[in-house]
């Protein structure tokens, strides 16, 4: 993991994520929590609903300006293994406005999403997942036995007003599914 690398230490302890959390606030002096950090790791559930704020820090701790410029760097990475891209799946450049993609994750989680165009979805459907119908993101692709990684997600809360965060599901064992869904 990047990250590692950077702090040049494996992060697998409660006193490691601290570990990385003070190298963090050094470098950048900006204040990110040992749990926020064991999330992302999956040391201790709850991932699945990180800040953007949180991602472009940490981008910017690996020198990049913010979480879509650290994204857009992988694209064009040679230390990374190919098959990190590749899978069985479903990708943006295979989908027409309107097409449907139907996705299911462990342990009971199920969503159709409408693809609307420049990478950009709607939740239609869905089952015992925190996505609701109605929801909006961006992705770039959804392959089978990887995370399904979502950004600038977008929701309506009970104020009225919408904000944006990234979301990753199947974070330890990946997406089960991924198909084109029936018209309904």
């Amino acid at each position: 993991m990047d990250i590692e690398h950077e702090a040049k230490r494996k992060i697998r302890t409660p006193y490691d994520f601290e570990f990385l959390a003070g190298v963090i606030w050094e470098r950048l002096h900006e204040n990110i929590s040992p749990t926020t950090l064991k999330r992302l790791w999956g040391y201790i559930d709850g991932a699945d609903t990180t800040r953007r704020t949180t991602l472009c820090l940490l981008a910017q701790f690996l020198g990049f300006s913010d979480w879509e410029a650290y994204v857009a760097s992988l694209a064009t990475r040679t230390d990374i293994e190919s098959t990190a891209f590749e899978g069985e799946g479903i990708h943006i450049d295979n989908l027409l406005p309107g097409d449907r993609v139907e996705v299911t994750w462990l342990p009971n989680r199920r969503c159709v999403f409408r693809y609307e165009g420049e990478a950009h979805f709607i939740v239609v459907e869905s089952e015992n997942a925190k996505l609701k119908a109605g929801d909006s993101f961006d992705a770039a692709c959804f392959l089978i036995g990887k995370p399904m990684y979502l950004d600038n997600v977008q929701r309506s809360n009970a104020t009225g007003t919408k904000e944006g965060v990234s979301y990753v599901a199947g974070s330890k064992n990946g997406l089960n599914s991924v198909k084109l869904a029936d018209d309904k």
